[in-house]
């Protein structure tokens, strides 16, 4: 009879936890850096979407460290990347009219980095989903 070496224990998704715990925190503190980016049609409730968001990563980031709650964190942070892609959709949309209107090298550069977010975001979803299995 062969024994089964046990599955080691899933690790920390740093590459989603880390940014989560960041941007949780500025969402409290500052969430005047985010209200810009709500989609328009949900401009109503900007602020709401801005704290709620920050507490959601803020909690995904201390399930993901914590043992017992990480499988269902990592479910949630999937779930949470999922919905706020749209707001990162639009931050593209507004940063590329910005630097039509501009056309500055600081301007087409803050577009770039948006637009290379956008597909990274299937990456964080997919580690955040690693962590679920």
């Amino acid at each position: 009879m062969t024994r089964r070496a046990k599955k080691p224990a899933a690790t920390i998704p740093w590459i989603v936890m880390i940014p989560f715990a960041a941007s949780g925190v500025i969402h409290l503190v500052r969430p005047s850096v985010f209200t810009p980016i709500i989609p328009r049609a949900l401009r109503r409730w900007d602020k709401a979407l801005v704290i709620v968001s920050g507490v959601a990563e803020l909690a995904c980031a201390v399930g993901l460290v914590v043992p017992a709650t990480r499988v269902a964190a990592g479910r949630a942070s999937a779930v949470l990347l999922a919905a706020i892609w749209p707001a990162n959709a639009q931050m593209s949309i507004d940063l590329g009219r910005r630097a039509a209107r501009r056309r500055t090298l600081k301007a087409w550069a803050a577009f770039a980095v948006s637009l290379v977010r956008l597909p990274l975001q299937v990456t964080l979803i997919q580690r955040a989903l690693g962590r679920s299995r």
